[in-house]
């Protein structure tokens, strides 16, 4: 029980509002020497913990990518593009980039896009771009405000509904194995998959039409910005 120890500092340092990651390690060296670990087998399970975690791929690998591509201009290069493109208006860029998002994720290739790695870097400019092109550069805050949450909304729903199709994701091994273990059935992973596409196609028919329908909404709010103004 003395191991328990640990929760119990997590929640006092929480509680006093103490920086986080300074309390989890603290809790973490309290639990394992309790636990009779030796400080290298401490180091260890910290490491091993830390490279298991998004934190290696995201912040040390991905954001220093991310801020040299746009240091050398990747968001221009996008608006750029979207310009020289008229059919393409800022709802049509997030439903096909959302038919990418979600056809990716149900092959299993969830990591192809994401906040960090695409949508803020190159979605959302190039969404942003089509929208200065048919209203000017001059947009209103809560026109781009409204692009970057339906940007980002792309991205969320694409891979929330596309990832389940693919039989070899964590929340369908989870499903068949909980079904197996508290009922006694015999639950298929490949047909938990199968019957997520009705859900999915529903997701991409829903949102899609709230995604093409924001071309008229923009028109409506940067209409009464200028009419106030």
């Amino acid at each position: 029980m003395l191991v328990l120890i640990g929760v119990l500092l997590v929640v006092i340092g929480f509680a006093l509002r103490l920086n986080p990651l300074v309390v989890v390690t603290v809790a973490g060296i309290a639990t394992g020497f309790l636990g009779h670990l030796s400080p290298l087998e401490i180091l260890n399970a910290f490491g091993n913990g830390f490279a298991a975690s998004r934190s290696v791929t995201l912040f040390v690998l991905v954001l220093p990518v991310i801020g040299l591509i746009e240091r050398f201009g990747l968001q221009e290069q996008g608006r750029r593009l979207i310009s020289r493109l008229g059919a393409l208006t800022t709802g049509r860029i997030l439903v096909l980039y959302q038919l990418i998002r979600q056809v990716t994720a149900a092959i299993g290739l969830w990591a192809v896009g994401g906040p960090a790695q695409m949508v803020r870097p190159l979605i959302y400019p190039m969404a942003e771009g089509a929208a200065e092109r048919r209203y000017g550069t001059d947009l209103p805050e809560a026109v781009r405000e409204k692009i970057k949450g339906f940007a980002a909304s792309a991205d969320t729903v694409g891979v929330f509904f596309g990832e389940d199709i693919f039989v070899a994701i964590g929340s369908i091994l989870l499903i068949t194995g909980f079904v197996d273990s508290a009922y006694g059935l015999d639950l298929d992973a490949l047909h938990v998959a199968l019957w997520a596409i009705p859900t999915a196609v529903c997701a991409f028919v829903i949102h899609g039409s709230r995604l093409l329908l924001l071309d008229r909404r923009l028109t409506g709010m940067v209409a009464s910005s200028e009419v106030e103004q």
